[in-house]
């Protein structure tokens, strides 16, 4: 799998064929991929859902340790963040798959009912912001999907560019974000006022 990711990383999906794969795992023969894995369809699939699923492990303890739909709102896209930051070439090589990966019609594997419950857990925490009188009103389908559009958009920035501040990039964006949902008459308050 860390080849599989490091080859696609490097290479592309197009290019990154069980040969190379095996090369980079150091393996003398595909067949033992083969072995694991029916197709590159299957690895390619498998890298994905690894990935998606080592995400959700990272984020979703940081957003129940919150008590409020602002705090559970900043931790979701803080530690998403976070989660790209620090996984940037398993990020890339998730991003040549989900956009090339092919069902046998021709469609793609990862398409936006694969988003949807990253966007319906999204769309939950501002449901709860609004029923708790923290946001104010507007339509959080269309705040999940900017949201989520953002964060989806940051994995490529994260990769194209390794110095950058990553986390004064998260603060920022969860501001943003914190600005665009709160209720005019709510304080915003920051982590450094926080005192963290």
């Amino acid at each position: 799998m860390e080849a599989a990711i490091e080859t696609i990383a490097e290479l592309g999906y197009a290019k990154a064929s069980f040969a190379r794969i095996a090369e980079r795992a150091g393996l003398s023969s595909t067949g033992l991929i083969s072995y694991h894995f029916a197709n590159k369809d299957e690895l390619m699939e498998q890298i994905v859902v690894e990935v998606y699923t080592e995400g959700a492990r990272f984020v979703v303890p940081r957003i129940r340790a919150e008590s409020d739909a602002s705090g559970m709102l900043r931790a979701y896209i803080e530690s998403n963040l976070a989660f790209l930051a620090e996984n940037r070439e398993a990020m890339v090589a998730v991003t040549e798959v989900v956009s090339n990966l092919r069902k046998p019609d021709g469609t793609l594997r990862f398409d936006l009912a694969t988003d949807e419950p990253q966007v319906s857990g999204t769309e939950w925490i501002l449901e709860k912001g609004q029923e708790d009188g923290e946001f104010r009103p507007f339509d959080t389908r269309v705040m999940a999907l900017a949201i989520r559009a953002a964060i989806d958009r940051s994995a490529g920035h994260f990769a194209a560019h390794p110095d950058l501040d990553w986390k004064a990039y998260a603060r920022e964006m969860a501001s943003v974000f914190e600005h665009a949902t709160r209720k005019t008459d709510m304080p915003v308050t920051t982590r450094e006022e926080e005192g963290e």
